[in-house]
C-alpha cells in the first residue's frame, strides 16, 4: 500500500518578489515552483544541469546568453547547464523548473 499526498503549494505560492519552492528532489530530478511579481527578477545565475521552465502562469522575458526570450502562459523552453540565465516578470507569473 501507499500514501497520496496532495498539497496546493504552487496554488499558494504569493507574488511577493521572487518566490522558491522545492516541490521534489531525488536522484534522478528536481521540480522547483517559482513565483515572480510583476517587475520582480530572478538575478544571473547558471544551473549544474539542463533544465526546462514551464510556464503555469504570467508572461515573463528569459534572458539567456543576453538573448530575450518571451514566454507567455502554457509555454515551455529548455536550456544547457553552466549558461547564464535570468528571468523578469512583466505581470504576476508562476513556473515550474524541471532538472
Amino acid at each position: 500500500m501507499y500514501t497520496i499526498n496532495i498539497n496546493n503549494t504552487i496554488a499558494n505560492q504569493s507574488f511577493e518578489g521572487l518566490e522558491i519552492k522545492q516541490l521534489e528532489k531525488n536522484s534522478r530530478f528536481e521540480v522547483l515552483s517559482i513565483s515572480l511579481a510583476k517587475n520582480a527578477v530572478f538575478p544571473p545565475h547558471e544551473s549544474n544541469e539542463d533544465a526546462h521552465l514551464i510556464l503555469l502562469e504570467g508572461h515573463i522575458i528569459f534572458y539567456i546568453a543576453d538573448n530575450p526570450i518571451h514566454i507567455a502562459k502554457y509555454q515551455e523552453l529548455r536550456f544547457p547547464k553552466h549558461t547564464e540565465h535570468w528571468v523578469e516578470a512583466l505581470e504576476d507569473s508562476k513556473f515550474l523548473i524541471i532538472r
